[in-house]
């Protein structure tokens, strides 16, 4: 079940879950402190939706050898303002032969996050639409996709959401120090962001790719990375949203829930999707951006709280496929 569960997205690819075994039909998950993102996620708001995702898939792959997974969420108290070390979920195994395996799990080790261009002049249908709502509202959120008159200025908010986060230190040299360039680096960490662009390899190799100080608001790396996001917000025919009403830990854990089946649901019908996060992240240099993208999608804080936005589209159908982000096994995560 736990092979399946840390197949779950979850941001910067960090899987900081911790899965303790020592009770015989119980999981235990808490979080490996060392592996949170205090200046992207300050308030691990992200966090909790991987693990929203990360207890979806465990139910699911439960279901397919006749147990039911019961979950109970924070048994040791619910997480302040800030996450530690504390379980985060107790799960119960209790046989059950009547258990439904979900159509969804099919879809499990098929599903990929795809930052590729999409194709524009093929929009999202109401019926694939339909099919997302369907598989989110398991939940108590609120779904929709966006590919009207408001997508221009969703993604001028994206744009800049993305270009503040690479010129705040703080925010970016945390995503550096993650950074896994080429594929001894990727093989020998298997989490983090995945670099293995042949010329920033090459770069790498020689001592021109710096990722020991923050770079110019104008130097190569981040232009070339601004550039890059333009390109693919540019070939980007909608956008996926998930709200709450309300914030609390519970609803961001759902939200992660409802996000992953939406994930599930739309492999199935071959149509992509990339979370566009940084609009939604709580740190000083984004707050307009977070503010606009709340008022623009009629979701105003604080009654509403905006836990997704994702770009969504088909890829051409020629791109082919993209390889899985690499994971650190089962062994690596259990405590």
């Amino acid at each position: 079940m736990l092979s399946y569960a840390i197949l779950a997205p979850n941001p910067h690819n960090m899987q900081p879950w911790k899965a303790e075994l020592g009770t015989p039909g119980e999981i235990s998950i808490s979080l490996d402190e060392q592996r949170l993102l205090p200046e992207t996620d300050p308030f691990g708001r992200q966090i909790l939706m991987g693990l929203g995702a990360f207890l979806e898939l465990l139910s699911m792959a439960a279901a397919t050898i006749s147990y039911r997974a019961k979950v109970t969420l924070f048994p040791n108290g619910t997480p302040g303002e800030y996450l530690d070390g504390r379980r985060m979920a107790r799960l119960v195994m209790e046989e059950d032969s009547g258990a439904l395996v979900d159509p969804l799990f099919e879809q499990v080790l098929k599903r990929r996050t795809d930052r590729r261009a999409y194709d524009v002049s093929r929009r999202v249908t109401d019926s694939e639409i339909a099919a997302l709502g369907s598989a989110a509202t398991v939940y108590d959120v609120k779904f929709g996709v966006v590919a009207d008159a408001r997508l221009d200025a969703i993604k001028e908010i994206a744009r800049k959401a993305w270009y503040n986060e690479l010129t705040s230190e703080g925010p970016m040299m945390e995503s550096v120090r993650v950074l896994r360039v080429g594929t001894k680096e990727i093989n020998a960490h298997r989490d983090g962001i995945v670099i293995d662009d042949p010329l920033v390899v090459m770069l790498e190799k020689v001592g021109l790719f710096d990722r020991s100080s923050m770079p110019a608001a104008d130097s190569q790396a981040v232009m070339a990375q601004v550039a890059e996001f333009d390109r693919i917000t540019a070939a980007t025919p909608g956008y996926l949203w998930i709200v709450t009403e309300g914030n609390s830990r519970r609803q961001q854990v759902e939200a992660g829930s409802a996000y992953v089946r939406t994930n599930l649901a739309g492999t199935a019908i071959n149509l992509s999707m990339h979370p566009n996060q940084q609009a939604l992240q709580e740190f000083a240099e984004v707050a307009e951006q977070y503010a606009a993208i709340h008022n623009l999608l009629d979701a105003p804080k604080p009654r509403y709280t905006i836990q997704m936005l994702a770009r969504i589209g088909h890829v051409q159908s020629e791109a082919g496929s993209v390889p899985p982000a690499p994971r650190r096994g089962l062994s690596a995560q259990l405590s």
